[in-house]
């Protein structure tokens, strides 16, 4: 019988560029770019950004330098605008990889002035409602019109977007024009994500900026998620024993048996990525004759194995594998049920070196 002890992280890049076109369709005539700051969300820059060049994706957006240089090396030809800006720290990520700050102060745009790259026209990033990166309206007016006309790019944030209703929304729009239209009126402009979106044409603009909802993420959840899950977590069971009514599972004894049950032994846990708040709370589900079985976290999650209850699945035996995250029981499901997002699952779960790895077409 065989034995397996590691988890499984599979990662489909053809649900990935299926997403990105449906997106991209939804974004027209706008361009439609690719996000892959904090390595493609933790689901691997390289690899991500590689199969999205080859769906024809050339503006891509990253959070620092180092990872615009990761990018260039399987994007050749694209913009790769960088949304941290350019500092002392990351200027020689920028000259070698030909990267496109998104300048976001005064102090930068001085900074920049200073000591540019020639042929790299910088994009700017205004204050529209969010209230965390941008000039506001009062530091554009200090700047020249020269000044004004230097930049490739106009960006902002919408803070709302995931509630269609939100009254932000047409707030930060009203916002985002009128900027635009005092300061900025040639200049191609960029104000929505994902969940933008599917707001509408008016907040497309010149270019969309695709990230969560390319990994399946839904990010427009008063409507049905038109998204391709595109992860499938899986581990294998290490022992099944019975548990007697009235034993406890797990740290701090926080499960006790009403009944006599039988629990497999998962390997992983909070170590791998896993939210310690799916203890007594979360589920893994297990597939016999082609029927996904979901299986209670019983106890505490642990640094490297989870507990759950497969009473009613007699055939679970070691070397079975479980499932943490498949197209029954997507991200953001289990986001759901740890009272997270689904953004900040994947990418600390993508994070964890212990995984086997796979891409999938």
């Amino acid at each position: 019988m065989p034995i397996y002890t590691t988890p499984i992280f599979n990662i489909n890049l053809t649900r990935i560029t299926e997403n990105y076109h449906l997106l991209a369709r939804l974004s027209q005539p706008a361009s439609a770019a690719g996000v892959v700051k904090d390595d493609a969300y933790g689901l691997g820059a390289t690899q991500i950004s590689q199969a999205l060049y080859a769906a024809g994706c050339r503006h891509f957006f990253v959070a620092h330098g180092c990872e615009g240089e990761i990018v260039r090396q399987v994007a050749p030809d694209a913009e790769i605008f960088v949304l941290q800006g350019i500092g002392t720290d990351s200027q020689q990520s920028f000259a070698r990889a030909r990267l496109i700050p998104v300048i976001c102060s005064l102090e930068m745009l001085r900074f920049w002035q200073q000591q540019p790259l020639d042929g790299i026209k910088p994009a700017i990033q205004v204050e529209t409602g969010l209230n965390r990166l941008g000039f506001r309206e009062a530091d554009l007016e200090l700047l020249s019109p020269t000044e004004l006309q230097s930049f490739s790019y106009v960006l902002s944030h919408l803070s709302c977007a995931d509630e269609q209703a939100h009254f932000m929304n047409a707030r930060q729009l009203e916002n985002f024009r009128h900027l635009k239209q005092r300061f900025f009126a040639h200049t191609p402009a960029t104000l929505s994500a994902s969940d933008g979106v599917f707001l509408g044409a008016d907040f497309h603009f010149d270019l969309t900026r695709l990230g969560a909802a390319i990994y399946g993420i839904n990010t427009a959840p008063y409507r049905e998620n038109e998204m391709k899950n595109v992860l499938e977590l899986k581990a294998p069971v290490l022992q099944v024993k019975p548990l007697a009514k009235g034993e406890f599972v797990g740290y701090s004894a926080t499960f006790r048996a009403p009944q006599d049950m039988k629990i497999a032994i998962v390997s992983i846990g909070y170590g791998d990525g896993v939210p310690r708040s799916l203890s007594n709370r979360g589920k893994v589900i297990f597939y016999q004759h082609g029927v996904a079985h979901f299986c209670p976290i019983l106890g505490r999650v642990s640094m490297d194995n989870i507990i759950c209850d497969v009473s009613q699945l007699p055939q679970c035996m070691v070397g079975d594998f479980g499932y943490l995250i498949c197209d029954d029981y997507t991200v953001d499901d289990v986001a759901r049920d740890a009272g997270t997002i689904a953004y900040e699952l994947i990418s600390n779960l993508g994070k964890n070196p212990r995984f086997i790895r796979n891409y999938t077409a």
